[in-house]
């Protein structure tokens, strides 16, 4: 991510900590989610949510850009209702063995993030999937 500018770090860390606290993660949950480093106290995490961007990582980036797809998918599955995005992201779901997809990402680290990102948006499961038209 560190082709963004500051000012797209930060509306991006806005967006993801937004969503992270609808979809009812703690502190310690976000944490994981988040790929931050064992340095980091959930308690630094309201920084994130006033004026600082999140740090520019690598592991952390992946998981941004993956958590920007997946709300991005939300938005665009529910686009009447905002609300259905973090109630789907806490029913449990068969595809995930009955976890909720939040679980999904808990338990299941970057793998998880990845499933649910290709539960929600079939373009990134089918660019995963090797696949080419012909």
């Amino acid at each position: 991510m560190n082709e963004l500018t500051e000012s797209q770090r930060m509306a991006a860390t806005l967006k993801i900590m937004a969503a992270v606290d609808e979809w009812g993660l703690s502190g310690e949950q976000i944490m994981a989610l988040l790929d931050l480093p064992e340095g980091q106290r959930s308690r630094h995490l309201q920084k994130f949510r006033e004026n600082t961007p999140l740090p520019d990582i690598e592991s952390v980036n992946l998981r941004i850009r993956s958590l920007l797809g997946i709300i991005d998918a939300l938005r665009t599955s529910y686009p009447r209702n905002l609300n259905m995005g973090a109630r789907w992201m806490n029913m449990p779901h068969r595809r995930f063995q009955k976890r909720t997809p939040v679980h999904t990402m808990l338990e299941d680290g970057s793998q998880g993030v990845t499933a649910v990102l290709s539960e929600l948006d079939c373009a990134y499961a089918w660019e995963l999937s090797g696949s080419t038209r012909g």
